[in-house]
């Protein structure tokens, strides 16, 4: 099977336009450093953003999107309703979604949750040391144990999300915080995966480590090459 993937990169791209400091960290904004990653790693990706006709997420688009890659932060209200329909229902339908920090307060991962997301934090310039726990898992493929990024904003615990299918990382700061940092669901016939680095005013998604694991989380949530189900009424199989 083709790992060369159609991927499609999400971002409010609001705060590289707002802010200097931020547009230094990444001048093509967080949606371009994250694309330059994947299409490194050999995917086909585009790249959507907030203010684009239907925030870039046409039908047309999302129709052609193997994997989609979502960030946001502080216009997650803006994101109209209908265009949050369309996410979910692909995502139901067996598109991949990977759902990239703040991105946990956004209509589609609070629809596709059913519950509020919410959690504890602040932004101290603390450590964040992600643990794997669980080693076998495909997303953590050529990780060590563990890794560090030096600043980032602190998320904590109680984590207000259904029980994950599986738990991948769990970060703890400088601060004393612990957070489950990387979480799978299913959703239909769509993997989503929750990964929780990536404060607009750090490098996060400059540091090999994260990059690794966001091109293991696209190939990871791939749509499956199983039988496609089928719903409502069927007929016997078998003669009475």
């Amino acid at each position: 099977m083709s790992t060369n993937l159609r991927v499609t990169v999400w971002n409010e791209f609001r705060h590289e336009k707002q802010e200097p400091k931020i547009a230094e960290i990444y001048p093509d904004g967080i949606h371009g450093a994250i694309a330059k990653a994947l299409t490194e790693a050999g995917h086909d990706v585009r790249t959507a953003t907030l203010d684009e006709p239907e925030h870039g997420l046409t039908e047309t688009v999302l129709n052609s999107t193997d994997v989609l890659v979502w960030w946001g932060h502080m216009a997650h209200h803006e994101v109209a309703d209908e265009v949050v329909n369309r996410v979910v229902s692909r995502v139901q339908a067996g598109m991949g979604l990977i759902v990239l920090h703040s991105g946990h307060f956004s209509k589609v991962f609070q629809k596709l949750m059913g519950t509020s997301c919410n959690l504890r934090w602040r932004e101290e310039d603390e450590k964040e040391r992600l643990w794997v726990v669980d080693p076998t898992h495909p997303i953590a493929a050529g990780l060590s144990p563990y890794f560090e990024l030096p600043q980032e904003e602190t998320y904590g615990e109680h984590f207000d999300i259904p029980v994950p299918d599986e738990v991948v990382f769990v970060s703890w700061f400088s601060g004393g915080d612990v957070f489950r940092s990387g979480c799978t669901f299913r959703r239909g016939l769509g993997k989503i995966f929750y990964f929780r680095p990536g404060h607009e005013t750090y490098p996060t998604y400059h540091d090999p480590n994260v990059v690794r694991v966001i091109q293991n989380a696209v190939l990871w949530a791939r749509p499956a090459a199983g039988p496609r189900p089928t719903y409502g009424h069927a007929p016997s199989l078998e003669q009475a």
